[in-house]
């Protein structure tokens, strides 16, 4: 379902990863003095220094940054983006209102980890789905998309920039120094959502009996094959060489099968942490798997 060509799943959470931020800013960041990066961070520094409305300066502070990413980033990004501005700053105020004391003073240690958590979780879900929180997120969007850098990678840079300042400023050395803890924390969290819990494997195999590996694959795992056509750089022979993408627990079986055709076959294993696709999000007729 679509509401102004925008899915209402996507909002529905990208609404949930606000509250999820916003809860963890308020009761492990700002309970504790904990700072933070971004324009997160800048709002929590205006918050610590001059006692301004975090809430509404989130607001304030991302409307020069929501015209670069109407710009650029187009419509539905622009208008996903606005939705994640406008509840993270709603769920801030609600959070401050229905504030639970979770009393972490005597240890930074747990209430850092914790931040860290919650506000990896809620932006790793606001970006999964197509939105952003706004300021650095934005910005980490294009870094991500013309550079190729991870958003949790790019956001870890800009937030160190931040803290910095936060801590020449308000946040003592060991605040400082727990706030980076949080901040690497979260940045890690973020590309794990991102990259989603179910990380694939591509493997490349180099084997005298390709075919008949690529048989026994196709049959037993029903999982697609290409065949490459390669040379030895050093026999000059050429021989085929396969590239098959699986699941993380299907690499034992698809091992324990190349073993038993071809023992001294050649077998490279890398990370794959986006699949598109028959067999992970089209099945067999080409339709999605899941909306």
């Amino acid at each position: 379902m679509k509401i102004f060509g925008l899915r209402l799943k996507n909002i529905l959470f990208i609404l949930i990863g606000s509250a999820i931020f916003s809860f963890g800013l308020v009761h492990f960041n700002i309970q504790n003095e904990l700072g933070e990066g971004g324009f997160t961070g800048i709002t929590l520094l205006l918050l610590y220094l001059f006692n301004w409305d975090p809430a509404l300066m989130n607001i304030i502070l991302n409307i020069p940054v929501l015209i670069i990413g109407w710009r650029i980033l187009g419509r539905n990004t622009f208008l996903y983006s606005l939705i994640g501005i406008l509840a993270v700053s709603l769920f801030i105020r609600v959070s401050q209102i229905y504030m639970i004391e979770f009393n972490l003073s005597s240890d930074l240690t747990l209430a850092s980890l914790f931040a860290g958590v919650f506000i990896g979780v809620g932006l790793g879900i606001i970006f999964r789905y197509g939105g952003t929180t706004g300021g650095v997120d934005i910005i980490a969007r294009l870094i991500n998309k013309y550079l190729g850098w991870s958003m949790g990678r790019a956001m870890f840079v800009f937030d160190a920039v931040v803290i910095f300042v936060s801590i020449i400023t308000y946040l003592n050395p060991i605040k400082g120094m727990y706030t980076l803890v949080a901040v690497f924390i979260g940045a890690k969290v973020i590309d794990f959502i991102q990259e989603g819990a179910y990380a694939a494997r591509g493997t490349t195999i180099i084997s005298g009996r390709s075919d008949e590996i690529s048989r026994k694959v196709m049959q037993e795992m029903d999982r697609g094959i290409t065949i490459l056509e390669g040379r030895g750089s050093f026999s000059g022979e050429k021989r085929d060489v396969l590239y098959c993408v699986i699941g993380k627990n299907e690499i034992v079986r698809l091992k324990t099968i190349i073993d038993h055709i071809d023992p001294h076959a050649f077998v490279a294993v890398s990370h794959v942490h986006d699949v598109m696709g028959e067999g992970f999000t089209l099945d067999e007729n080409k339709n999605p798997i899941r909306d």
